[in-house]
């Protein structure tokens, strides 16, 4: 990734935000791996409810991350 000649307004924040899309990406990947493995159609919903809230919570950070610059 290139860097920008201006540092972030909040350096932390972006940082967290960062954190957040990289960890959320990785549960995400696990949940999809879990997918298929779900023993019934409830748990399937389940894991996918949760990588549905996950996704929102990616696009909140990456919504964050572009206001920032």
């Amino acid at each position: 990734m290139a860097d920008r000649f201006l540092p972030a307004d909040d350096p932390v924040l972006e940082e967290v935000l960062n954190w957040t899309i990289a960890r959320d990406a990785q549960d995400i990947r696990r949940l999809l791996e879990w997918l298929p493995l779900a023993r019934s159609s409830k748990e399937r919903r389940a894991l996918l409810a949760r990588v549905h809230e996950l996704l929102g919570e990616v696009e909140l950070s990456l919504n964050g991350l572009d206001s920032m610059h």
